[in-house]
């Protein structure tokens, strides 16, 4: 049986019944073990880091103030199994909890992305967190909030987007100094679309024989790089 993320004072909004959303739509996971697979998104306004490879930026402002139940309902409308909350930063909305487990509770399997600079102790324990450490390319590498480590389980995913040596050798730098292997979660390499070309990557794991998934994202190569809702 899996853990329970460690039980802490919730600093969310309880009674939160809204959300500003940016878009929803249905389309393949592009990214994580659920690859391939259809889903749907929902994506949520807001974000409070400013990396240097964002290709979410239109999400930073703007969208619409939404009831949860509304929004729910327009995903189980949309018959997949799986569903994806992502942003910008989603779990800067205190809205995004509820939602998470209104999700849940309409029998969905619930996946997160999310930063590596928000503590996801609150995130409900069934929801499947996909947790993006920021690379030094990303100039946002100093607000990783390592304490994120004790708190995944077998359900979530550590990713690691690479734009250059120097991402490679610090993330597997940090893979070893805190143990990364040997935690219950799974860890994912990919690269910065069109900065770091996916063969380099390819190599380097590879030659250095790491245990981590390498994958690509998806959606960017089926569809235009810069396409909205796929």
């Amino acid at each position: 049986m899996l853990a329970a993320r460690p039980h802490i004072e919730p600093r969310r909004v309880a009674t939160a019944d809204s959300v500003m959303v940016k878009e929803v739509y249905l389309s393949l996971q592009g990214e994580s073990s659920h690859q391939g697979m259809l889903c749907a998104f929902i994506r949520l306004t807001g974000c409070h880091l400013r990396c240097t490879y964002c290709d979410s930026e239109f999400a930073f402002r703007g969208g619409t103030r939404r009831k949860i139940s509304d929004v729910v309902s327009e995903v189980v409308a949309m018959k997949t199994p799986r569903v994806e909350l992502t942003g910008g930063e989603p779990l800067l909305q205190p809205g995004a909890y509820p939602l998470m487990e209104q999700l849940l509770d309409a029998k969905l399997i619930v996946m997160l992305e999310t930063s590596g600079a928000i503590d996801i102790r609150e995130v409900p324990e069934k929801v499947h967190a996909i947790v993006d450490m920021k690379t030094p390319s990303s100039k946002e590498s100093d607000r990783n909030d390592y304490r994120n480590f004790d708190s995944m389980d077998a359900r979530d995913e550590l990713k690691f987007v690479i734009g250059s040596r120097e991402d490679y050798e610090w993330s597997v730098r940090l893979m070893n100094e805190h143990g990364l292997v040997k935690r219950p979660f799974s860890i994912l390499f990919s690269t910065v679309f069109d900065q770091l070309h996916p063969r380099e990557l390819a190599q380097w794991i590879i030659d250095d024989r790491l245990p981590v998934r390498f994958q690509l994202q998806q959606h960017k190569f089926v569809w235009d790089p810069n396409a909205r809702g796929v």
